[in-house]
């Protein structure tokens, strides 16, 4: 298929710039993939669609402070770093990303905090990427604090409009929240409460995790027309034994598996085995999925409503059925459901 085929538009109103007071309560359309008839839900009705032996997969990465404003050495220029990842925890190594880009170059100083840090840069990685060093002799401990102290919620700030608010600390986090390396939350995930897992566990439905570090890659916009040619950045992911072993017993007793978001669904399509099964694997990948794709794994999936031409469109087409879910979000635009980051959630079952 081609880029332009993802095309459609989405109107600015439509871009969610505040979560929906509470999680679970934000809307769910249901698409049927086989018949494509839609049901409008709110999220907490996703309940009714399973049964006990089925099994929810999430993804457990936590959101990291990744945006810092600093000072350019000499000229004391204001600039933003996006921190991306960790490339050497020894020699605090790190990619990120800088703005204005064309004022920052290698042998540069940056100050943070009025000096209470310090990085140099040391090469270029792209027209806006840079690898930068920290300064920094104390323990790593302490400077991982600092990191925290200094930076701010990595929100998306050109799609929502609007700068961090105190609230977004926590809502730009699922509760599911354990092994912090992401830039961006996984967002199918946000819609979760602890009493819906609750009620969830209680009608015997398994909810088991894996991780993927979700970096600014996820969202990188596509360039080609022809999508076999566009490249995926890696991400870091883990597929734990324990998830294996329960993703595996779902499919062994004909239950269903969702994948809670568009992140959990590439996790699970890289670490499948020649037999269909699910195999524990950690590393990176830079699985790039659309139509026409056989998933091996899952039956099901919720996900957010995306971007025209993302690869998270792209995904949601090869699993939903193109035509199917291309409808689906002309019926949601119609039916005003919210978009992207904080937005409404899809169901397809």
């Amino acid at each position: 298929m081609k880029l332009s085929s993802f095309k459609f538009e989405l109107p600015n109103k439509l871009i969610a710039k505040n979560p929906a007071p509470v999680r679970d309560e934000s809307r769910l359309l249901v698409l049927h993939r086989k018949t494509g008839a839609i049901e409008h839900r709110i999220f907490k009705d996703i309940i009714h669609y399973f049964d006990e032996g089925d099994t929810f997969v999430v993804n457990d990465t936590m959101v990291f402070p990744a945006r810092m404003y600093g000072n350019k050495e000499k000229t004391g220029a204001k600039i933003e770093v996006f921190l991306l990842r960790e490339l050497s925890k020894e020699a605090r190594l790190w990619d990120v990303l800088v703005d204005p880009a064309r004022k920052i170059r290698v042998g540069n100083k940056l100050y943070f905090g009025n000096g209470t840090l310090v990085a140099e840069v040391v090469d270029n990685t792209t027209s806006r990427g840079r690898t930068i060093r920290f300064l920094f002799d104390g323990e790593d401990e302490e400077f991982y604090r600092i990191l925290e102290s200094l930076g701010e919620t990595p929100i998306p700030i050109k799609d929502l409009g609007r700068n961090v608010e105190p609230e977004d600390k926590e809502r730009f986090q699922t509760i599911f929240a354990k092994h912090k390396g992401a830039v961006a939350a996984p967002t199918a995930g946000m819609h979760f409460t602890h009493q819906l897992v609750k009620r969830l566990e209680i009608k015997g439905i398994q909810l088991t995790a894996v991780t993927m570090h979700v970096g600014l890659g996820t969202f990188k916009e596509v360039d080609v027309e022809d999508l076999t040619k566009h490249k995926m950045d890696s991400e870091n992911y883990n597929v734990p034994e324990e998830t294996a072993r329960i993703v595996n017993q779902t499919l062994d007793n004909k239950k269903r598996v969702l994948a809670v978001g568009t992140t959990v669904m590439r996790v699970l399509e890289t670490s499948v085995s020649a037999n269909g099964r699910l195999k524990p694997s950690s590393g990176w990948t830079d699985k790039f999925i659309f139509p026409p794709y056989d998933f091996k794994i899952c039956s099901a999936l919720v996900t957010n409503f995306h971007k025209p031409m993302s690869t998270l469109l792209m995904m949601t087409c090869a699993f939903g059925g193109y035509e199917n879910v291309m409808k689906a979000y002309q019926e949601a635009i119609k039916e005003k459901y919210h978009f992207l980051t904080y937005g409404d959630a899809m169901l397809i079952i």
